[in-house]
């Protein structure tokens, strides 16, 4: 695996050359970019009414786990660092991760099985 290491540095190059209306929606795809398999599978729309801001992420099935991380971790830092980058700019920012069409969640282990059965009485 490839290690991607992101500086403070280079994320103020990265700034200084983004306009600030789309500077959230540019950011995620940096970021994601960055730590996926598929970089040319991540795209993002970028959406604005009386809520905030909201960017829509669309990956590659095969990056889903590297975006969202063990226990959601890797999703949670990106929505934290997209909500400080709002607070900058005075507006609410949310990230929605849009699940490719196909994809199939694993059971939940808290989920009760569907093949068990309720023995007769």
């Amino acid at each position: 695996m490839v290690e991607h290491r992101i500086s403070a540095y280079t994320i103020n190059q990265f700034i200084e050359g983004v306009n600030m209306a789309e500077l959230d929606q540019e950011f995620v795809e940096y970021i994601v970019k960055a730590i996926v398999e598929h970089p040319e599978g991540a795209s993002t729309t970028r959406k604005v009414d009386e809520r905030g801001v909201l960017i829509e992420l669309s990956l590659d099935q095969a990056d889903m786990g590297q975006v969202i991380g063990k226990e959601g971790r890797t999703a949670k830092a990106l929505r934290t660092l997209l909500r400080v980058l709002g607070a900058k700019n005075n507006s609410i920012v949310n990230l929605k991760i849009i699940e490719p069409e196909g994809s199939q969640r694993p059971e939940s282990p808290n989920k009760p099985a569907d093949s068990l059965e309720t023995p007769a009485l």
